[in-house]
């Protein structure tokens, strides 16, 4: 969209060391200077940060995913938000790409914490007084904040992505019953019918999926997988499976939050069927760690489009995650 400028003078920009590139282009798409933030280590391991520029009476933007070392960027955005607070910033906007907590969202085991809901509480103590985020997990975890929050879709940048491909003949796959109402509302979109894995966790890394549930897969001969995270790669691997026995010929994988830990890109790249892995830059993958089956896309323009609409006192319906 064509933006009008923000005035640079009233606001201030600053990322922590977790995803300094889409923080950049963030700032980048709004016109304004992402200011420096100087971030060091005490000789006893304690963090040191320090703003590196005024933010009295400003609005303060901080971009952190909370990605790994999860702890120590949770960490380095609290003292960030508390630093702005104490400065006198006028408005503090934590702007978390990718929220990671949002997967300790219930009480599914004894003596055990909802982390979702203690980081949200955490991040209103330090100092912020707006958060604005990229889907959670599930959609209880909007309901966590007790100040303002916007998740944000992610799907018009693979809407504009997929437009460019052939999706005769495709049909779109979740691997968890949990993700099919998201799934259904993005299928809908793309007008394409869809399935869903009646999928048991077994462990963080190892899933079985019993059957599929909705529209039938065979007869289709390409499968759009879409999850919102995908860490070691195990839920899809098992899908990928089922989908070849029924028949699928080619898969697209779309995930928001492209994690991808303990190998599970190439776990997902080494299967022959799987033509391509598209994510979005909510996570930064280092250049030597992609693969050529990876396609990043950006969502820097949400987001921007995103605080211009909210720095104008305008409606984000557009941009915006209904209970998915």
């Amino acid at each position: 969209m064509t933006r009008a400028s923000i005035p640079a003078d009233q606001v201030r920009f600053f990322s922590g060391s977790s995803n300094p590139a889409l923080a950049a282009n963030i700032a980048n798409e709004l016109g304004v200077p992402l200011d420096d933030t100087r971030i060091s280590r005490f000789s006893n391991d304690n963090m040191f940060i320090q703003l590196g520029a005024t933010v009295r009476y400003r609005r303060v933007y901080i971009v952190q995913s909370l990605s790994q070392p999860v702890n120590d960027h949770l960490m380095e955005l609290l003292m960030m938000l508390d630093i702005a607070r104490g400065a006198a910033a006028s408005e503090v906007h934590a702007i978390i790409p990718y929220y990671s907590f949002a997967r300790s969202d219930k009480k599914d085991a004894p003596r055990i914490s909802i982390t979702a809901r203690l980081v949200a509480d955490l991040l209103k103590t330090a100092g912020a007084t707006h958060v604005m985020s990229m889907i959670f997990h599930s959609p209880q975890v909007h309901g966590f904040f007790s100040l303002p929050t916007d998740p944000l879709s992610s799907w018009l940048v693979f809407k504009e992505y997929l437009e460019t491909r052939d999706l005769t003949t495709a049909i779109m796959v979740t691997p968890d019953m949990g993700q099919a109402k998201s799934a259904s509302r993005f299928a809908n979109i793309l007008k394409l019918p869809i399935a869903a894995g009646n999928k048991e966790r077994i462990s963080d890394s190892e899933v079985v999926i019993r059957g599929l549930v909705g529209n039938q897969v065979r007869g289709h001969k390409r499968a759009l997988i879409y999850d919102d995270e995908i860490a070691t790669g195990g839920s899809i691997h098992e899908l990928s499976r089922l989908l070849v026995e029924e028949g699928i010929e080619e898969m697209l994988v779309i995930c928001t939050h492209g994690v991808f830990t303990r190998g599970g890109l190439e776990r997902l790249a080494d299967i022959p069927q799987i033509s391509e892995i598209v994510t979005t830059d909510t996570v930064y993958i280092p250049p030597e760690k992609r693969h050529p089956k990876l396609k990043i896309l950006s969502v820097a323009p949400i987001f921007a489009d995103a605080i211009w609409h909210n720095l104008h006192r305008e409606s984000l319906n557009e941009l915006f995650v209904f209970g998915e």
